[in-house]
């Protein structure tokens, strides 16, 4: 009786595990350069990587689409998001928070 007592612990340890690396989402801060769609934004983020020749750093950006469901982001806004599952053909991202308004952007009226 010992020994299914300890599978069982075991196996209890293991879904565990899993259930905290399911949890972990990525997070990445980048700058709105559209909020034309409705409840979309694109995101710009930047990240720094070293030439593997070279030894140069360079800046590389990657554009993610994410959804914002007050349409509340203008252009400019620096922004945090967080993956998150498959909202549309493009979009798997979800605006977390705005960090920073843009600042001299006037809205259009």
């Amino acid at each position: 009786m010992e020994i299914k007592e300890i599978k069982e612990i075991k196996e209890t340890k293991e879904t565990k595990e899993t259930k905290e690396i399911q949890a972990k989402r990525k997070v990445r801060e980048g700058f709105v350069s559209s909020d034309k769609m409705d409840k979309t934004i694109v995101v710009k983020v930047s990240r720094s990587v070293r030439h593997r020749l070279y030894k140069r750093t360079i800046r590389q950006t990657t554009t993610l689409k994410a959804h914002d469901e007050k349409n509340q982001c203008k252009v400019g806004d620096k922004v945090r998001i967080v993956e998150t599952r498959p909202l549309s053909a493009t979009k798997r991202w979800r605006l977390l928070e705005i960090v920073e308004r843009a600042k001299g952007v006037q809205a259009a009226a």
